[in-house]
């Protein structure tokens, strides 16, 4: 039953062949992960595969993902594999000493193995996480928006430079973002789904940032789950485009400037997840012992698929299909690698 989540798309076919794709995708991801370093001023640095639990470190998305478990036998207990580096990219840029308007980004990979498959999701991830350092005086609403215009800028200039190598490409992506916060949309969509309210506002305005997402709205429900850990709620958001390939919004990424100890404080309250103060992590950020960043990750196959006008993530991506979404796709010129 699979193939219930997926949309195929009629009359459709790939643009470029398989080996041309190859050579799109490696084009696409140098050149956005060069812009990205450049307009945030990011330095790359190596991160790990799995994390240990006990120590916070884990990012647990809307808390009820199973991470991948094992044990290390040197060790004598579990590690996890990381859903996100959230809370990791922190903790380095302490160990390392940026400075304040300086951060780092790296290469996250993680396996999200409740994922449910369709079209936008996979069970392997592979993202820019990055991370910066920032001023108390820089925890605003108008520091979120500046950051979110220079990625937006990566993203056209990357799509300008596909567009010129590959001249079937199409130029979609608007020079502008908008913003909207999820209580406007639900005030201007009542009777949609927050996933609804997402296509709308992506058809609208062509590319947008969703801000505030987490906690809940005057329905009583949140447009959308976030950890209580790192983002704060009143000060995040996610970028999302409209995507013609599929006629929906596609989301390329999740960002925000991260809790101080107030916040955190708050969300732990809000979440019911107060026992948290007491793990390493934590308890270092509320001691004062962490700096005030911002951070987010950027989809790597999201914008491989967003570039290449490809209908599925597995035409960019080496992953594992049910057998019936492969047939499917198959049958509707949508070849998985």
């Amino acid at each position: 039953m699979s193939v219930r989540n997926l949309s195929l798309p009629e009359h459709y076919f790939s643009k470029l062949d398989i080996m041309e794709t190859e050579i799109a995708i490696k084009l696409a991801k140098d050149t956005f992960e060069r812009e990205l370093a450049r307009c945030l001023e990011l330095t790359r640095v190596s991160a790990p595969l799995f994390v240990q639990p006990e120590t916070g470190l884990n990012d647990d998305l809307n808390g009820v993902e199973r991470p991948v478990q094992f044990d290390i036998l040197d060790l004598g207990s579990d590690v996890q594999i990381v859903h996100s580096l959230a809370k990791w990219k922190r903790l380095a840029l302490a160990r390392y000493g940026f400075a304040p308007g300086t951060g780092l980004y790296t290469d996250m990979n993680a396996i999200r193995r409740d994922e449910v498959l369709d079209n936008l999701h996979s069970v392997y991830v592979d993202q820019w996480d990055w991370e910066k350092v920032i001023t108390r005086e820089q925890r605003c609403a108008e520091t979120l928006k500046d950051t979110v215009r220079q990625i937006m800028k990566a993203l056209c200039k990357t799509q300008e430079t596909l567009a010129n190598q590959f001249s079937c490409l199409e130029r979609y992506l608007p020079e502008q973002i908008s913003f909207v916060t999820s209580q406007q949309l639900e005030d201007e969509y009542p009777t949609l789904s927050p996933k609804e309210r997402e296509d709308a506002a992506a058809k609208k305005y062509g590319a947008v940032f969703i801000m505030q997402i987490g906690g809940a709205l005057k329905s009583g429900k949140p447009h959308d789950g976030r950890a209580p850990d790192y983002d704060d709620w009143s000060l995040n958001g996610d970028i999302i485009i409209w995507y013609p390939v599929l006629g929906r919004a596609l989301e390329l990424s999740s960002m925000g400037i991260r809790v101080d100890a107030d916040a955190l404080r708050r969300q732990l309250e809000i979440s019911g997840h107060t026992e948290r103060a007491s793990m390493p992590f934590h308890k270092m950020l509320l001691e004062g012992r962490l700096p005030l960043t911002m951070g987010g990750g950027v989809g790597q196959s999201r914008i491989c698929m967003a570039m290449l006008q490809k209908a599925h993530i597995g035409e960019v991506q080496a992953s594992v299909w049910p057998d019936d979404m492969r047939d499917a796709c198959e049958a509707s010129g949508i070849h998985l690698l």
